[in-house]
């Protein structure tokens, strides 16, 4: 049997050379443990770098992890970083994601309705994007597509999951969605009610 401490050292390796968020199934698989063992040396990895107080922390999102700077010293990383220009989510693009989030799976003419604008552009944007996608059609008439969020959407909005989302009902979501301004795709950046500004 492989030593604790080892197979959390073989994880660390791991997340800092996948780059992306590390599934707890490869990793276990690689390490050959099973996978409840391997999400739970994840999780005491989380609370180690937590507690040691690092600049690096380990991020877990939609049930993978990923290593991460520590959101407090951005300041600092963006003194030493030429900036490359930076591409934030239109208006249009967050009131989607928001009903997406919220609604999903929901269609486009559901979308639509919500927004009161068509939204095709936005969707297809959001789907090339890889934070909205396909999740099968609706039994409606002429069996619509429809659409959710994805694993990359949790990670560029910080999210564990979608339950860390705030809660809103219907009408707060419409009036969350009405406070982003007047439909369209040249309004000035915001975020996802009660989350971060996205940068893409």
């Amino acid at each position: 049997m492989q030593n604790k401490n080892r197979i959390k050292s073989a994880f660390e390796s791991m997340m800092f050379v996948f780059g992306d968020p590390l599934d707890v199934k490869t990793a276990a698989a690689a390490a050959g443990v099973e996978r409840k063992e391997a999400e739970a040396y994840f999780h005491e990895l989380v609370k180690e770098y937590e507690e040691a107080g690092r600049g690096i922390r380990v991020r877990e999102t939609g049930g993978k992890f990923q290593f991460v700077s520590y959101e407090e010293n951005f300041d600092y990383i963006r003194s030493i970083c030429t900036p490359a220009k930076e591409r934030r989510l239109s208006q249009a693009a967050l009131e989607v994601l928001a009903i997406a989030a919220y609604k999903q799976p929901v269609t486009k003419s559901e979308i639509d309705a919500i927004r009161g604008i068509k939204s095709d552009r936005v969707i297809e944007g959001l789907i090339a994007k890889e934070l909205i996608e396909d999740r099968g059609r609706s039994n409606a008439i002429g069996r619509p597509a429809l659409y959710g969020t994805t694993g990359k959407f949790l990670t560029y909005f910080d999210l564990k999951d979608l339950g860390e989302l705030p809660q809103l009902d219907d009408e707060e979501l419409e009036d969350a969605i009405r406070s982003f301004g007047e439909p369209g795709e040249d309004e000035p950046p915001t975020a996802i009610p009660g989350q971060t500004t996205l940068d893409i």
